[in-house]
């Protein structure tokens, strides 16, 4: 079977479809792997929020169309990247294991996060680190930030920000974990929903493919990524949305945290639910639930409308 993978031209996406595609050229039964670099709508519009210009699924959109007109079989995402609800005719064919799901610290010379001066300069496009990044230090200065990963270094180089905040698994991928100053520990900041996850995505109908591609799949993962992104898709929360949810196993127990806050973190509701990872869907229905009741709703609709 000859596979072709769709994928977007940063640096980090290459390496991501490289990734699988030596996964998949070891596996029986595949002829060859070819890689589809492509760019989106969400690399390209750089000067507007994502969510201003329609969100994170800008980036995986071209690469589905490339799917539907058969030029290419499977794409590779970032997990964190892939709306809670899969477009119809597409499916999530298989989940990779979760690499490290935290938010790392880049700042200049190095310096920590409680040391940063009073009112430092912080890049960050993301609602969800902003919240947080508030919660912690109120009297940070945080600024939008996009672009690739060396584009973002770049502006801290060039003296845009005091620090900037970036998933930490990405800058390992790349071998670039050197400018890593610290990592928040889960605590201290919930990662996005099933960031660290690599999850590939095909047509629905190609059978032959799910089927191949189940063999990639990390059970554990799989139910931390199910926990995870139900709890995203009760909460109605897009990957703009003010929303951390966490989920781990450990001794045999599911325990999966979320958090949904205003922006400048305001205010906010936190809650965590355990229980047997079989039953990771139902958890995750059942903890985002809870946070509905305890006004989670409303209070991503008055985040959602600019406080």
């Amino acid at each position: 079977m000859r596979i072709r993978i769709a994928t977007r031209k940063s640096a980090l996406a290459l390496w991501q479809a490289e990734f699988v595609a030596a996964r998949l050229r070891s596996m029986p039964g595949v002829s060859d792997v070819e890689l589809l670099p492509m760019s989106t709508k969400g690399d390209e519009i750089l000067d507007r929020s994502l969510q201003k210009i329609g969100g994170k699924g800008l980036f995986i959109k071209e690469l589905e169309i490339a799917m539907q007109r058969g030029d290419a079989d499977i794409a590779v995402h970032s997990m964190k990247d892939v709306p809670a609800e899969m477009p119809t005719g597409f499916c999530l064919a298989s989940t990779l294991e979760r690499a490290n799901p935290v938010d790392a610290l880049v700042s200049r010379d190095h310096v920590a996060f409680a040391d940063l001066p009073l009112g430092a300069h912080i890049g960050s496009s993301s609602l969800r680190r902003q919240a947080q990044l508030r919660m912690l230090r109120p009297d940070l200065k945080i600024e939008p930030l996009r672009g690739n990963v060396n584009t973002r270094l770049a502006k801290l180089e060039a003296g845009e920000f005091d620090a900037i905040i970036l998933a930490a698994v990405g800058l390992q991928r790349l071998e670039l974990d050197h400018h890593i100053t610290e990592q928040f520990t889960t605590e201290q900041m919930l990662p996005a929903t099933a960031q660290g996850v690599l999850g590939i995505e095909c047509l629905e109908e190609r059978d032959d493919l799910r089927e191949l591609l189940s063999h990639l799949d990390h059970s554990p993962t799989v139910q931390t990524t199910v926990a995870e992104r139900t709890v995203a898709r009760t909460l109605q929360a897009s990957c703009q949305s003010p929303v951390a949810t966490f989920a781990e196993i450990a001794d045999g127990k599911l325990r999966i945290r979320g958090l949904a806050a205003m922006p400048d973190g305001s205010e906010s509701i936190r809650d965590s639910i355990q229980g047997t990872p079989d039953d990771a869907a139902a958890l995750g229905d059942r903890l985002a639930q809870r946070m509905l009741e305890g006004g989670a709703g409303e209070l991503l609709e008055r985040a959602a409308a600019g406080g």
